[in-house]
């Protein structure tokens, strides 16, 4: 195999006007048919550093460097309508979230075509080929009926599938996957990074993977660098950076890493229920016709039935699209129901209307998976966290809720002068801490946690586990943990139900289920997450 370098960088360094750099004297190669990762935690300039290379960044950012070469071009001093015949064509890059990467007005097809027109001189009916060709590398179903497809009517796996496809439609000599698998599920993740590795096997095209989960960086990578604050720390073969890493910083972001084998520590205490489903069903119906009559029913959640005690956790896991989401949901009546029961401290919750479960839903909050979308980027931090004390207990005057707005930012270890800032002014893991304390605000028995740690760099993640678990201790408070990442399952959780299409197809405490796995879907799911190639977990 041709090992030349395809990417050269020296000297890299980033500056958004005269703050300090963002990214501070970097070098590093990527040569032929490797995979080579960049990893770090959230801010720490992995991003940044492909999006200079490319010259995507806004116009007050400064890009300096002694050398950006790609095969020998130095991308630094092209013009830009230079650039234009490179991107896409020389060098290609996968975003982080497709949805809002894709061009919802177009159709999947176009898309991809869209890049064939731009690079090279086809007709029609070749792109057209091309297009399904395409496709069908990328491993999506049903190819010619896709293509016309828009991305809203994809999943998730599939989007992200459609975006590689657009990256590989230019044949380059680099792509740059940044974050391809973060809001994925662990099976549908392992396809996507099967795909690219045999793509790149295929192909023969070098891969620079920008990632902050290591255990996946460790089954991928033939090179790492480690980025800090905008300055590589360390760098080196993947068995070298696992096995003896030599920078602090290194062994804190391993450190840091969830264990499966954590779950062993629990202790089983029996408390008394809390929270109870009864066979709980959510059917959307399908409608056809012309007077739209209902022919079927999308079966989101089929017959759920499951306890939560005072004070534990439930962690409830499956695959994109197995109802998670909707069950969690359902259960504040934020989703309708279509027939069972939820029952907490004796009360239907889902027979509740009006005056009656607005109060009730002082007693079960949500934590939403992206914390910046679910706060309004209008409204101050205290206004965000009062909000709820507001409405559903009037009788608290504004000095009591200024005085609890500022317990609860100490609580989820956020300083005072947070109160008095916009969402926008906070990152990730600050934000999360933030949605947190709104949940906490009207003194919940129990939180319904949709993927509160999917996007967040281990460290902050870890974080954000050990703040939910003091909180537990401290409140009693219970949750309903919704996540696809079984790393976290055995931090965090007390027992585990797996979801797959929308029934629970296995409930048990978490050392049996994660350890000892009865079904053959638990296990597929087991099988499926990345763990460290070079160090025991």
């Amino acid at each position: 195999m041709n090992r030349s370098p395809v990417l050269e960088v020296k000297n890299l360094t980033v500056k958004f006007g005269s703050d300090n750099p963002v990214v501070d004297a970097i070098g590093f190669e990527v040569h032929a048919g490797e995979t080579f990762a960049i990893v770090g935690e959230s801010g720490s300039g992995k991003s940044i550093t492909a999006l200079s290379i490319l010259r995507l960044l806004p116009v007050n950012a400064s890009v300096v460097a002694d050398e950006v070469n790609l095969n020998g071009v130095d991308l630094l001093r092209k013009a830009e309508y230079e650039l234009c015949k490179i991107r896409g064509r020389r060098v290609a890059l996968i975003f982080q979230d497709p949805m809002s990467s894709l061009n919802p007005v177009m159709t999947v097809g176009e898309q991809i075509a869209e890049v064939l027109k731009l690079h090279f001189s086809m007709t029609k009916k070749a792109i057209r080929q091309r297009v399904i060709e395409l496709l069908t590398r990328v491993e999506i179903p049903e190819p010619e009926k896709r293509a016309g497809e828009y991305p809203h009517q994809l999943s998730g796996g599939q989007r992200q599938r459609v975006m590689i496809a657009i990256a590989l439609a230019g044949e380059p000599d680099l792509l740059i996957a940044d974050e391809p698998t973060t809001a994925l599920d662990v099976t549908i993740q392992a396809q996507i990074l099967a795909l690219l590795k045999a793509i790149q096997h295929k192909t023969g095209m070098a891969l620079w993977l920008i990632s902050h989960d290591l255990a996946l960086v460790s089954t991928m990578a033939d090179r790492i660098a480690v980025m800090q604050k905008g300055k590589i720390v360390e760098t080196g073969r993947s068995a070298s950076i696992f096995q003896n890493p030599t920078h602090p910083y290194t062994r804190k972001l391993l450190d840091a890493l969830p264990s499966m084998d954590s779950c062993l520590g629990h202790k089983r205490e029996e408390k008394p229920s809390l929270l109870k489903i009864d066979e709980f069903k959510v059917y959307y119906p399908i409608r056809k016709g012309i007077f739209k009559r209902v022919v079927g029913h999308v079966r989101a959640v089929d017959g759920v039935s499951f306890e939560i005690e005072h004070g534990k956790t439930l962690a409830l896991v499956g695959e994109s699209g197995c109802g998670k989401t909707t069950l969690g949901k359902s259960l504040l009546n934020l989703i309708p129901a279509y027939s069972g029961q939820v029952i907490m401290d004796g009360i239907a919750l889902n027979k509740l209307t009006g005056e009656a479960l607005r109060r009730k839903r002082a007693d079960i909050q949500i934590v939403f998976q992206d914390p910046f979308s679910s706060m309004n980027p209008r409204m101050l931090v205290s206004e965000i966290i009062d909000e709820g004390i507001r409405a559903l207990y009037p009788e608290v005057d504004a000095v009591d809720r200024h005085a609890r707005v500022i317990d609860l930012l100490e609580r989820v270890d956020l300083p005072p002068d947070s109160a008095h800032r916009y969402p926008h002014e906070f990152s990730g893991g600050q934000r999360q801490r933030i949605c947190i304390a709104r949940a906490l605000a009207v003194q919940p028995k129990m939180i319904v946690c949709d993927e509160p740690t999917s996007a967040l760099d281990v460290s902050v993640q870890a974080q954000i586990i050990e703040l939910l678990k003091d909180l537990q201790k401290e409140q009693g408070v219970s949750y309903l943990f919704i996540t696809h990442d079984l790393g976290v399952v055995a931090e965090i959780a007390d027992e585990v139900a797996v979801m797959y299409r929308g029934k629970i197809v296995e409930h048990g405490e978490v050392e049996q289920v994660l350890l000892n796995p009865k079904n053959a879907y638990t296990r597929e799911l087991l099988a499926a997450v990345p763990r460290l190639q070079n160090k025991d977990v």
